[in-house]
């Protein structure tokens, strides 16, 4: 695994986006993970050390999220500025890298040789959410993707629930508490190990100077949940327009993708592959082997 940071741009300024990067950079194919609302780039290190032999995996921390920084003006926290952020991404990752003195005639070869990279898109909720618009647009570089637990229609129920805890900046005397509230606020992940809890708290921790834990995202990520009553999310007319071939990944017993959406979802569009996994709520975390090998079979299977 490596690390890596670009800079992205908005109405407050440049900012930087951290992003881990795995496998072979020089492969055709290149993997984005995009993480839930709350959670970090860190969420997918099992799936991408799974990928990693015959992908190269990029895995972003979305503004205000892990080590990228939080947005000056906080207004920007919203999906023009993570799909502005996420476009930038791609034309990194899209880009051949060669020395600088060979840029031109090297890069002009290996397009001519290999053509341009393929994009996949593995998203998780808000993840999912941007690839959803991405691939919707005309003349998107996305050629496969992957939702995980989230649709065009997201019931304000759901949005109600998420809004109880998200931005509300609770600070923890030990490591030991707050992992117990990240098992208790994150119980619908299912029934993951010891392990795998750990990692989900230590990379989404943060240890202020008075020694205390909190999380590692700014609180006011939570600002559109405090702009009025929540009410249903209705993406229909972007699913519809998606054309590549899709997979859709939901917890059987998820609130934020509901069963009668999946099933439209494999009727509609791009008339989706459905996937769902028992005693999971929202969302699958992707830590399971039955969930990479779903994965990573559909990303295997020609194009």
């Amino acid at each position: 695994m490596r690390t890596d940071h670009l800079l992205g741009l908005g109405a407050g300024g440049f900012h930087k986006l951290f992003y881990t990067d795995w496998g072979d950079p020089a492969s055709r194919h290149v993997v984005i993970c995009v993480h839930g609302l709350t959670r970090n780039c860190r969420d997918f290190d099992f799936l991408a050390r799974a990928l990693a032999g015959e992908f190269r995996v990029v895995c972003p921390d979305v503004a205000g999220r892990g080590r990228s920084d939080w947005l000056n003006r906080k207004d920007d926290y919203g999906y023009p500025q993570y799909l502005a952020d996420m476009n930038a991404l791609i034309a990194r990752v899209s880009a051949w890298a060669v020395p600088s003195g060979w840029f031109g005639k090297l890069a002009n070869f290996l397009t001519r040789r290999y053509g341009t990279r393929s994009i996949y898109w593995v998203g998780t909720s808000m993840g999912g959410m941007l690839g959803t618009l991405l691939a919707s647009r005309p003349n998107t570089p996305i050629r496969k993707l992957v939702i995980n637990d989230v649709g065009p229609l997201i019931p304000k129920a759901s949005l109600a629930r998420i809004a109880t805890y998200v931005g509300k900046d609770p600070r923890f005397r030990t490591f030991e508490e707050l992992e117990a509230y990240v098992r208790q606020i994150s119980a619908p992940f299912g029934p993951l190990t010891g392990a795998q809890w750990h990692h989900l708290t230590l990379h989404g921790a943060r240890q202020y100077d008075d020694g205390s834990w909190g999380m590692c995202y700014d609180p006011d990520i939570a600002l559109p949940f405090r702009q009025g009553p929540q009410q249903d999310i209705d993406l229909w007319n972007y699913w519809d327009a998606i054309t590549c071939p899709t997979l859709v990944l939901r917890g059987a017993e998820s609130d934020l993708l509901l069963q009668e959406t999946a099933m439209q979802m494999q009727q509609r569009g791009p008339r989706a592959q459905l996937v769902e996994f028992a005693g999971i709520g929202h969302a699958p975390m992707l830590m399971a082997e039955d969930q990479i090998k779903v994965v990573k079979d559909f990303l295997l299977a020609p194009e």
